[in-house]
């Protein structure tokens, strides 16, 4: 990272969890190539609250609103953008766990992100597997699910990865 100050924003994402399985958003279309997965959620705007940013970006990407929950980490996520020259952007992530109404059913809402092509229910067991993003989600969904944490500060990462 060079002496710069990257850019900040707060983003919030959802934690969704039924019968072991987390809703994600399917994402595709990358210069590089590759599915990826990424949890509901997005940049907070001007004046509106975190658990508000949190409902509309439900509504916007799966279509539903959702009840926010609690708090469940927070994490400083330095990433490289795909700029030229390199530049950096600070944001510091606020995950939430959140539920859905009962009756429903994985699909993309009327904004979806951008490269968002699906919705779909993933066993937690298979994160590892996946490219997910922010990729230090691979760990910590797992961690959060078996109890293996109560820090809600997760301290800070970087990706060296692009954008979305």
């Amino acid at each position: 990272m060079t002496g710069i100050e990257p850019q900040k924003r707060n983003a919030v994402r959802g934690l969704i969890i039924q019968n072991d399985q987390v809703l994600l958003l399917k994402k595709d279309g990358y210069e590089t190539g590759g599915v990826r997965y990424a949890l509901p959620g997005g940049g907070q705007d001007a004046g509106e609250s975190l658990a508000d940013a949190l409902k509309r970006e439900c509504e916007e990407e799966i279509g539903s609103s959702a009840e926010v929950g609690n708090l469940v980490a927070v994490t400083d996520f330095i990433k490289q953008r795909a700029t030229e020259p390199v530049t950096w952007r600070h944001v510091v992530e606020f995950l939430f766990l959140c539920s859905l109404p009962d009756d429903y059913q994985p699909r993309n809402g009327p904004a979806p992100d951008k490269h968002q092509v699906d919705v779909v229910w993933m066993p937690v067991a298979r994160l590892g597997e996946l490219q997910l993003f922010p990729q230090f989600l691979n760990t910590l969904i797992p961690a959060i699910t078996g109890g293996q944490t109560q820090d809600i500060y997760q301290g800070r990462f970087v990706d060296t990865g692009f954008e979305e």
